[in-house]
């Protein structure tokens, strides 16, 4: 199945476009307020910071919701790369909308570099939701070293491993883990709907790919970047566990556990830079 995943992910992702920017999907609307950011963004300014004078590229961008945010912070330059040429339409779409400056680019990430150019940028920032599409967390960890120059700074905030080895949704609202933490070749799973939009997905299989948070360290380290920060959350943004999950109270556009919020991680953010 690991030869099969980038058909089988590409087709998923083709068939989520339609559903992210239909009215009911992703608010694009709210991006004709120049101040706007989107939510993953707003919530990942406290650690990440203006971005003035930078040179930004935004692996896996999807729509390019989070890549117009981050041109809104001031950065000289906000490149988006995704392998989904459906994806990368909206997102040009949404770019003239806000009227932001951002380039977009059509490439495989484990053929980054190559599309991009070696030691390109000064911030690579990889959103939630990522890296679990990915079957090799070296490789990825080289290739973001590859994409920075010295001195540059990788930023990712993504769900963490523990809730990607949890059990679907459960009647009985148990925390059951089902799903392998640590690498493997892959699992495969078939959903008929997305996390935002209504509609049922055309093509619903994806191959999905978990990685230890061990695994992650020690493959920036030894791809020669420095781990910053490490900080682990008890919120989310979107509810992957039914109904033990609420609204969060306090976090606009994230999800907890609706009861015994410490039993587990729900996200985490790592940062490093290249030394």
């Amino acid at each position: 199945m690991t030869d099969e995943w980038r058909s089988i992910n590409l087709a998923n992702w083709e068939s989520r476009v339609p559903l992210h920017t239909a009215p009911d999907g992703y608010d694009l609307a709210s991006f004709d307020d120049p101040e706007y950011l989107s939510p993953v963004v707003r919530y990942d300014l406290p650690r990440l910071g203006r971005l003035d004078g930078r040179d930004v590229v935004h692996l896996q961008c999807h729509i390019g919701t989070d890549t117009v945010s981050l041109a809104r912070l001031g950065a000289r330059s906000v490149t988006g790369l995704d392998f989904s040429p459906s994806a990368l339409e909206a997102g040009r779409a949404l770019a003239v909308r806000a009227n932001a400056d951002v380039r977009f680019v059509e490439s495989d990430f484990y053929d980054a570099v190559g599309a991009l150019g070696s030691q390109c940028c000064d911030v690579v920032y990889t959103g939630i939701g990522a890296i679990c599409w990915l079957p090799d967390v070296r490789r990825w960890a080289t290739i973001v070293a590859e994409l920075l120059r010295p001195g540059g700074r990788l930023f990712m905030r993504e769900g963490h491993p523990v809730l990607w080895a949890m059990s679907d949704p459960r009647p009985d609202g148990l925390l059951v883990m089902e799903y392998p933490y640590f690498e493997t070749e892959g699992t495969v799973f078939v959903e008929e709907d997305s996390y935002a939009g209504t509609g049922t997905l055309a093509s619903p299989e994806t191959v999905c790919f978990n990685h230890g948070l061990g695994e992650i360290f020690t493959a920036l380290t030894d791809a020669g970047l420095a781990v910053t920060a490490l900080d682990e959350h008890r919120e989310v943004p979107w509810n992957p566990l039914g109904h033990a999950m609420i609204p969060s109270p306090t976090l606009d556009g994230e999800y907890v556990l609706a009861s015994g919020r410490d039993r587990m991680p729900l996200s985490y953010t790592v940062q490093a830079v290249k030394g």
